[in-house]
């Protein structure tokens, strides 16, 4: 049973939240609070495995409160709920940095209470139930200076489904040799955002390639993503506009609720972006980015795909593979959520199953990068 605790000034969020909750066997809401401070005297009383948390709160609010959590070193899982503004995605990011696992966005204006229950349904307890059942570690990553000496890769032919775990790596193939690299591409999902921190800005500033990122988000969180990413990193970081010229260097991050594609267009490589069908439930999707690079720099790709729930990505690892690019998957013991990883790993398409602290080195090292 997992136990969620609801943080939330407003009485009808509350409702809403438990009744939706309430309905599922396996989740139980074991109290409300209406503000930080009362929150905290909850999770010392309750012990919730999931604490659903406002941003925004009289007394004490959500930033305040996960210092707190902090602080005193309480150990729950926190889901930020915060409203689809600006400022509320800056203030979301904020709270991700300050330790929150994930976040919903809080549907308002006309028809708010409709979806806020679908928003409940659809995105909220999904999320509930893979980090309330022991997919969720509190993750230290271990920060390395170097990748390990030795980078092997496997051959380009079709995957052969071995299952690799990361106490299997490096693995017995092929080693990269005269294989000219021309773009990165990345996709990742919950936990994505600190992530991303912790890899983008640890590019070097004269790192010659194009970066494509998919990281589940909606509209505004992504712009705010790429803008705080850029402020941190030595690369310059945007997110995507349509039929942009792709420019090396530089950190193309998907719109929220636009699938992002790259596309040659003479000598050329082009950004394009669409509002196509939502791929394993999610628009952007890795596998539609995935695809694309198969399709336009066919073996010259390093795709990395990075901690999420679901197996976006999957497919278009496959796709990936098939055409010889190289597929990084991060490791579980790093993972937020080794759910999208998991699958491309389980399938035989990871070429290396690396620490999140490794990833940026790793992609240096096989990129041919020089230092």
């Amino acid at each position: 049973m997992i136990k969620v605790l609801i943080v939330d000034d407003s009485v009808v969020f509350r409702k809403i939240l438990q009744e939706a909750i309430g309905k599922r066997p396996n989740i139980r809401v074991v109290g409300t609070a209406t503000n930080g401070k009362e929150a905290l005297k909850k999770i010392r009383i309750l012990r919730p495995n999931i604490t659903i948390l406002d941003v925004e709160m009289p007394e004490m609010d959500g930033l305040s409160t996960l210092d707190e959590i902090k602080r005193q070193h309480l150990k729950t899982t926190v889901i930020m709920f915060s409203t689809l503004t600006s400022q509320g995605a800056k203030t979301t990011l904020e709270a991700l940095s300050r330790g929150a696992t994930d976040f919903v966005p809080k549907p308002t204006g006309t028809g708010a209470f409709s979806k806020s229950v679908k928003t409940i349904q659809e995105i909220l307890i999904p999320k509930v139930e893979a980090l309330g059942n022991g997919h969720l570690k509190t993750v230290r990553v271990p920060i390395q200076k170097k990748a390990p000496s030795t980078i092997k890769l496997k051959s380009s032919k079709p995957e052969t489904h071995q299952k690799v775990t990361s106490s299997e790596r490096p693995l017995r193939v092929k080693t990269l040799k005269g294989k000219r690299i021309e773009a990165i591409g990345i996709g990742v999902s919950t936990g994505g955002p600190n992530a991303l921190n912790e890899i983008i800005p640890k590019f070097p500033k004269n790192f010659r390639l194009p970066i494509f990122i998919v990281q589940h988000m909606p509209p505004v969180f992504t712009a705010q993503l790429a803008q705080r990413l850029d402020q941190r990193s030595k690369l310059k970081v945007v997110e995507a506009k349509d039929n942009t010229l792709v420019q090396g260097g530089t950190v193309y991050i998907a719109p929220g609720d636009y699938h992002m594609e790259v596309k040659r267009e003479d000598k050329n490589y082009k950004i394009k972006l669409n509002q196509g069908p939502p791929e394993n439930s999610c628009r952007p999707a890795v596998d539609v980015l995935f695809r694309s690079l198969a399709a336009t720099y066919k073996d010259r790709v390093i795709a990395t795909v990075l901690t999420g729930m679901g197996q976006d990505g999957l497919n278009g690892a496959r796709a990936l593979k098939q055409a010889g690019s190289i597929v990084i998957a991060q490791d579980k013991q790093t993972s937020v959520v080794w759910g999208m990883p998991k699958f491309v790993t389980d399938a035989g398409l990871a070429d290396r199953v690396v620490p999140l602290g490794n990833i940026t080195s790793t992609i240096l090292e096989l990129s041919g990068h020089k230092f």
